[in-house]
């Protein structure tokens, strides 16, 4: 397995930051690493994503691998790549864009739904799928595709949360993604980052149990 992956797929939860401010990147991202979430992906519609990937990958070295989210075209896929993001997650499902990914050895996802969109993107080169928005769909949709398709990791994002992490867990992914339910802003406004820590953990714990069940 890639390195990034084996990564990603040992972190088992994926914190997704869109809209970050700047004064509140690091803190958010310690507070998310103290809870044990050492993954972290930035949507490439933060403002100056470029900068604050660099921030984090500047910071935090090894302990948090650092991608970026929201990926619609090849030319943002090279630009947040450049800027150091370790893997690159897109909602729907963009040829280019695992192609850019591929050649410049980092790891990709598609936004996928359907058995066709995963098999698909997986022949493209994708090292996963991103079944989006999961919420929608829920553990047993997920279950389904992974059982003729159990070669292809699949990470559920978009409506999970700790309460249900650990039914897509046994359905079969191989991480979650999450923002909201993760990511209290408000929070991190207060300088409340210790709120956004115990919800890592609590993510961290549910993943972990669901993983030890199985």
């Amino acid at each position: 397995m890639n390195e990034t992956l084996s990564r990603l797929a040992d972190a088992g939860v994926v914190a997704v930051l869109r809209g970050v401010e700047a004064d509140q990147l690091i803190g958010i991202t310690e507070a998310l690493r103290e809870g044990g979430v050492t993954a972290v992906e930035i949507t490439a519609d933060t403002p100056d994503v470029a900068g604050k990937l660099g921030e984090v990958t500047g910071s935090f070295g090894d302990e948090v691998v650092v991608g970026t989210g929201t990926v619609l075209d090849s030319e943002t896929a090279r630009t947040t790549l450049m800027a150091g993001a370790e893997f690159v997650v897109s909602p729907s499902l963009h040829e280019d864009v695992i192609e850019t990914c591929n050649r410049y050895g980092a790891v990709t996802a598609p936004g996928v739904m359907t058995p066709t969109e995963a098999i698909r993107g997986y022949e493209a080169g994708a090292d996963f799928v991103k079944v989006f928005p999961a919420k929608t769909v829920g553990p047993a949709h997920l279950a389904a595709m992974k059982g003729p398709l159990g070669q292809i990791p699949m990470m559920p994002t978009g409506g999970v949360g700790p309460g249900n992490a650990a039914e897509y867990i046994d359905a079969g992914a191989f991480a979650v993604g999450a923002g909201g339910s993760l990511v209290d802003y408000d929070a991190a406004a207060r300088g409340d980052y210790d709120e956004i820590t115990e919800t890592a953990r609590e993510f961290t714990r549910v993943v972990e149990g669901a993983r030890a069940d199985d």
